[in-house]
């Protein structure tokens, strides 16, 4: 399936690369990041226009996002029915309720196989549709450009990107994670420090 798709990427530019963007953020199973890598090498060997793909792509890829938030959002009951006894699900859900709009960020790009559930999820009133398109917005933003500048860095090396990226996302996945960690914890610790700071100091006493 791969092979045709970039072949149709090829012969047809940025429409079909938006279409296949828009699918997969429904739920379709393309190889989506693939995909975004190699447009970007078809746009360094001329096949494709840069910045006009990117942009289709990303906004593509973003209303197929907000379209599973909607869908969370005005059918929750049967789609929790339908869906809320799958692995997939609960994998979502539990990262969801861990990290919240973080969650949206994180799974635009990283941990992608999670993404659709979590669109979903997001929708079921846990978070407001203005944070969710921020979060959206700026994870699609790595995920086209930064993968797809990867592939036309790397140009006809792209594939080698891809297996890298495949293989170590884990790894990377995991360094993530101990980041936001530990700028959650720093964090928590300036507010406890700035509550201290507010607390008046007792007044003396009068001799």
């Amino acid at each position: 399936m791969s092979d045709f798709l970039l072949t149709q990427v090829i012969n047809y530019g940025a429409p079909i690369l938006g279409a296949i963007v828009f699918l997969g953020a429904l739920g379709i199973p393309f190889p989506g990041t693939l995909i975004v890598i190699a447009a970007g090498a078809f746009s360094r060997e001329g096949f494709l226009p840069w910045h006009t793909t990117g942009l289709i792509a990303w906004a593509c890829v973003v209303i197929g996002d907000c379209i599973g938030y909607a869908m969370g959002h005005y059918a929750r009951g049967p789609l929790l029915r339908r869906l809320g006894r799958s692995d997939t699900w609960a994998r979502a859900d539990r990262f969801f309720q861990r990290w919240g709009g973080i969650s949206v960020f994180l799974t635009r790009f990283l941990i992608t196989g999670i993404a659709v559930p979590v669109n979903v999820i997001a929708g079921m009133g846990t978070i407001s549709f203005r944070t969710f398109l921020f979060y959206d917005v700026s994870g699609e933003a790595i995920w086209v450009f930064g993968y797809g500048g990867l592939g036309y860095l790397f140009g006809s090396q792209w594939e080698v990107v891809s297996e890298f990226i495949s293989g170590f996302g884990g790894l990377i996945l995991g360094l993530v994670m101990l980041g936001v960690g530990v700028w959650q914890w720093k964090k928590r610790l300036r507010d406890i420090e700035n509550r201290k700071e507010k607390v008046p100091e007792p007044q003396r006493l009068r001799d």
